[in-house]
């Protein structure tokens, strides 16, 4: 009894651990799903709101996951993406209300992008994909790995465009003054929303490529 006990267990340890890994590479929902593609392009235009974006998806996908996993079982179906919508309207405010608070600048500049988190499809496909069917610690760490996945490609397309773009990271001169006094100029197309979707299509072009491979 002891060893099936153990063997149970580490199963479980194994299936969290792939439902952790996957979202982050073989099942990206960006690059694999592409899902959440607008949100995406809209924020990326600099590396501090897309950060702060990924984290905030990456927090409301964990805990919805969690709350809808741990009341899956008294959800009537006819209702549950009423339910649903309801527990991720709650933690869309709570999130709005605490950038509000604390990152008042960068709340400006994610403008109606933070309220748009609640139709995100990520989101509600891993609430409806996973977080209905199965337990409270996989599904958060589900949602943990979603949005951890989605923050990624964000911070890779913010990064890029605000370096070239910009010449600097997190409002910080990275491309020194000697570049410029030699004839540098910043790409401003890089600032557009167009090089967003470009970069994006790059980006899982290279993942599809040489990473990802069936």
């Amino acid at each position: 009894m002891t060893n099936n006990w153990g063997d149970n267990e580490m199963s479980e340890i194994k299936n969290n651990k792939e439902v952790f890994i996957k979202p982050l590479n073989a099942d990206n929902p960006i690059l694999v799903q592409v899902l959440g593609i607008c949100s995406a392009l809209a924020v990326t235009s600099q590396l501090k709101p897309a950060i702060v974006m990924g984290l905030a998806v990456t927090v409301i996908t964990a805990f919805s996951n969690l709350i809808i996993s741990i009341i899956r079982n008294t959800i009537p179906n006819r209702i549950r993406i009423i339910v649903q919508l309801v527990v991720v309207a709650a933690l869309v405010t709570i999130v709005s209300q605490v950038l509000k608070a604390f990152a008042y600048d960068v709340s400006v500049q994610l403008s109606v992008y933070v309220g748009l988190i609640i139709t995100n499809c990520i989101l509600m496909g891993r609430l409806e994909a996973f977080a209905m069917t199965n337990k409270p610690l996989p599904s958060f760490i589900d949602g943990l790995s979603n949005g951890l996945g989605y923050a990624l490609i964000l911070v890779i397309v913010g990064t890029v465009r605000e370096l070239l773009g910009r010449g600097t990271l997190l409002g910080f001169r990275i491309i020194p003054d000697s570049f410029y006094d030699a004839g540098y100029i910043n790409n401003g197309m890089m600032t557009m929303p167009a090089m967003a979707l470009i970069l994006l299509g790059c980006v899982i072009w290279i993942h599809r490529a040489y990473i990802h491979k069936d």
